[in-house]
């Protein structure tokens, strides 16, 4: 027999942003982060997600953390290894769509501040809504030489998403002009063998590398991967142990030891990952003890798969329920939800579509009437302001909810005047970086109160003998 041709599976580690974003809320703070990194930057990953996602907002507003100084000090402790983040395409990191100038801005600073792969999502995988991003992207990179676009595809299931549909979305992905694709498997709906046709079709349209992101909310993440591995996916996003497995990934070291002399083989070095691990190990166990760390997200919920509903869509239900003493509505809403789906256009359940889908289904349910009242965010999506969906939207609905209201068809983003300058003037009195601008743009609220923080803390100002109301800060 031939010696085995060598194809190592490609790893990036998530424990500084998805990992922590999954079970604790985000909350790791940058100093914890810092002593490990001189040891991680050995492992050979081909990329470690440290930024975007929930990190910029989680560090102003309750780390008290400046977002663009995490960055730095990150890239500092890499000196081998690729930066990664994610982007959520025209909403950037918050939570509305921003003018292109804005979105061309903040990826011109992610990259020179320290970023080498952008990972790009759209929550209606409307592709219209990331290609400002891969154009900023590509832009940089020809004049600096530094940047990759990852073009990521909300994974979902309905009668729209066919194999048909995920090979196409690829090659239409490769003629963007992206750099890579990733399949995101935010719910943890993939499964393995559904995993080895995904893989094969999408490899058959497309020469892009392809790479896989999923959770362990519904117990399967591990086989699918090890499916997909053989189908020919090129990278697999894993945690390491500590902050492994329930809403986050599988564990990195896991992995590792099931490709051990295969063809696939990582070459991690076991002790090296032993050592990382029980740097966090003791972190982990201190959350448990605050209870930041949540036992409850450890497990399997399975009712991921059966309803095919992400666990933190479920649980947002659940506590709306509950507020409203209807807890006994819990089996009529998980029906509606599905319904709410198909008359919005079928969309993937990821932030915020997942949100908005399930808010609407408890509106239906608990006033007995079905759109007697829809949310603006309903609205916002009926009148297309989200973007294309796969399927049309229910006419009926449209009627029922933005009666003769026009609908927008254009990339919504084309109707916002760039905005720049703008925020830029209503900021000044804070700005101390450049980046400060973007920081408000995302969060103008939590972004000003951080700057007071940070202020105060410069000027050594005992924050809580602070008369913040008149202004009077005694030093």
């Amino acid at each position: 027999m031939s010696e085995q041709v060598k194809k190592p599976i490609k790893i990036t580690e998530t424990i500084l942003r998805d990992a922590h974003q999954s079970l604790i809320a985000t909350r790791m703070p940058t100093d914890f982060m810092l002593p490990i990194l001189e040891k991680m930057d050995k492992v050979g990953y081909h990329s470690v997600e440290c930024w975007g996602g929930a990190t910029f907002d989680a560090s102003l507003r309750f780390l008290k953390e400046d977002p663009w100084d995490r960055l730095r000090k990150i890239r500092d402790g890499f000196k081998n290894t690729k930066l990664q983040m994610l982007f959520r395409g025209q909403n950037i990191l918050g939570y509305r769509p921003y003018a292109d100038d804005v979105v061309e801005y903040f990826v011109q600073k992610s990259i020179s501040n320290g970023i080498d792969i952008i990972r790009i999502f759209d929550c209606l995988n409307d592709l219209r809504n990331l290609q400002a991003t891969v154009d900023a992207t590509n832009k940089f990179k020809a004049q600096e030489g530094r940047g990759h676009a990852q073009i990521a595809l909300s994974y979902t299931l309905g009668d729209a998403y066919t194999l048909e549909y995920w090979a196409d979305m690829a090659k239409k992905i490769e003629e963007m002009g992206a750099d890579s694709i990733c399949i995101k498997d935010m719910a943890g709906l993939l499964v393995p063998y559904k995993a080895t046709e995904l893989v094969s079709a999408m490899k058959s349209q497309t020469k892009l590398p392809i790479q896989l992101h999923t959770h362990y909310t519904s117990g399967v993440a591990s086989m699918t991967y090890l499916k997909a591995v053989e189908a020919g996916v090129d990278v697999i996003d894993t945690a390491m142990s500590p902050f492994a497995l329930g809403t986050s990934q599988p564990a990195t070291e896991v992995m590792v030891e099931t490709f051990k002399g295969t063809e696939y083989d990582t070459g991690f070095d076991q002790n090296l990952l032993a050592e990382i691990a029980d740097y966090f190990r003791p972190y982990r166990d201190e959350c448990l003890a605050s209870g930041l760390l949540n036992p409850k997200v450890m497990g399997v919920d399975i009712k991921t798969l059966l309803y095919q509903v992400p666990g933190g869509m479920l649980s947002n239900m659940v506590s709306q329920l509950k507020e409203q003493n209807a807890e006994d509505k819990y089996y009529d809403v998980l029906k509606e939800i599905p319904e709410v789906r198909k008359d919005l256009g079928e969309p993937p359940l990821v932030t915020p579509s997942s949100q908005i889908v399930g808010t609407q289904a408890v509106f239906n349910v608990l006033l007995g009437e079905r759109y007697k009242m829809a949310t603006k965010e309903t609205k916002a999506v009926l009148r297309g302001e989200y973007g294309q969906t796969v399927k049309p939207m229910s006419q009926e609905v449209i009627d029922k909810v933005i009666p003769g209201e026009e609908r927008i068809t254009c990339r919504f983003a084309d109707t916002i005047p760039n905005e720049l300058d703008k925020l830029e003037s209503e900021m000044k009195e804070w700005k101390q970086q450049d980046e400060d601008v973007l920081s408000y743009a995302l969060f103008p609220q939590v972004a000003t109160d951080y700057f007071k923080y940070r202020q105060a803390q410069q000027e050594k100002v005992d924050m809580t003998v602070a008369d913040g109301k008149n202004g009077a800060y005694p030093v």
